[in-house]
């Protein structure tokens, strides 16, 4: 029934259609598992199935967004695997960035070698003394000819051990209001002056880092964007980060949910007891949050438009990250005695990706708590909706139109 629909809907639209057929063509020219995977990616990206609403020549075509997730779901139906796994950050939030604001030789340079994963990404935008206000930001990037001299520190930045370039907020103006004197750069993480350290957070590995920049030197062609339009450029990325953190449209009963229905069914299935009930009722309220965070997820991807999203990333976002956590507070109780024990032994690692869609739950429970921290606070997240979405007056801002060295900072 499922594939009859769809083939039915593809005859009905001929953008479907044309989708349905390259990502065909593609899957037989190029099975998955017989070639390597950068050559398949190559070839997606070259036929525009990458990002089939990017432009033609950034690895689109530049049809409907509506229908990236359908070319996404028939490559992952064939096993074909998935870039947007390996290259998170890239994939996610770079990539639409520098469609949005990059150059023509800048989207030639980065875009290919993003998809096919040969270059991984990481976002420098948190700092010590600037996380839920980025704008705040005191990272210098001084002009020196044609060049720029960076210095600084940033902080919580995913997967900058394995990243080959980062895309990097700076200050290049401290004279003009906070948000008015940033500027965006492409920095090459292996360059001279660039120290990437590790924070090992509390599932004992180090998925985070801090990095430090010591008179690092950036062309003037790396910079994304115009000289202090960063925080428009940051824009674009922060909504993005939080599209592509929260608004996956998932099918029904995975996810999180999955594991928790798992543990219900082998641990407390045949239980009457009032302990189980209990427990039976909150898996019940957690699947209709889910299921209602999944349609609402799926009715967004719908309504939105090419170019930088709307609010309704926030929402998935805030909802993501706090189901998410309600929902591995579940599985822990799910586990009752066992779920105070972490069997993985805290290990110093650096791991090879992110965290997501691990089968211990012992881990995802502990992860979990940076959900509401990453790609914007849950109390940020609320500010945002509080504002643009329902009109509420915005909270006071006492540093508004102060130049930024103005500013008191602790």
């Amino acid at each position: 029934m499922a594939v009859e629909t769809a083939s039915t809907e593809a005859s009905a639209d001929p953008e479907a259609q044309r989708v349905d057929e390259l990502v065909d063509q593609l899957l037989a020219d190029f099975p998955p598992g017989t070639v390597p995977d950068a050559e398949l990616w190559g070839a997606q990206f070259d036929w525009g199935l990458a990002w089939v609403h990017f432009p033609e020549g950034c690895g689109g075509l530049g049809l409907s967004p509506r229908l990236q997730q359908r070319a996404v779901a028939r490559m992952a139906a064939a096993g074909a695997p998935l870039p947007a796994l390996r290259n998170v950050i890239g994939y996610g939030m770079v990539a639409p960035t520098i469609v949005a604001h990059g150059t023509d030789e800048q989207k030639a340079r980065y875009l290919r070698p993003l998809f096919t994963c040969e270059e991984i990404w990481c976002q420098l935008f948190s700092e010590p003394g600037a996380g839920s206000d980025v704008a705040s930001l005191a990272t210098r990037a001084d002009r020196d000819g044609d060049e720029w001299v960076l210095n600084g520190q940033k902080v919580w930045t995913t997967l900058a051990h394995l990243a080959s370039s980062g895309l990097l907020l700076t200050r290049t103006d401290p004279d003009l209001p906070k948000h008015q004197g940033i500027t965006c750069f492409l920095v090459d993480m292996h360059a001279p002056g660039v120290d990437v350290r590790p924070l090992h957070q509390i599932t004992g590995e180090a998925e985070f880092n801090e990095v430090f920049f010591t008179d690092v030197r950036m062309p003037d062609t790396a910079r994304l964007g115009g000289v202090g339009e960063g925080w428009h450029v940051a824009v674009t990325t922060l909504m993005n980060e939080r599209v592509a953190i929260g608004g996956n449209v998932g099918q029904r009963s995975r996810g999180p949910i999955a594991d928790a229905l798992r543990l219900w069914s082998e641990r407390w299935h045949d239980d009457r007891s009032a302990h189980a009930l209990a427990l039976r009722d909150r898996l019940v309220s957690t699947w209709v949050r889910q299921e209602v965070a999944r349609l609402t997820n799926l009715r967004a991807s719908v309504a939105r438009r090419a170019g930088t999203p709307g609010p309704e990333g926030s929402v998935a976002k805030l909802a993501y990250a706090e189901e998410n956590k309600r929902t591995y507070e579940l599985c822990v109780d799910l586990l009752g005695p066992e779920g105070m024990l972490y069997s993985s032994d805290y290990p110093k690692i650096r791991p090879k990706g992110v965290a997501m869609g691990t089968t211990d739950v012992h881990k995802a429970f502990l992860r979990a708590r940076a959900n509401s921290i990453e790609g914007g606070t849950s109390e940020v997240m609320r500010n945002i909706l509080g504002e643009r979405v329902l009109g509420l007056p915005g909270e006071p801002r006492a540093d508004k139109g102060m130049p930024w060295k103005d500013v008191p900072r602790s």
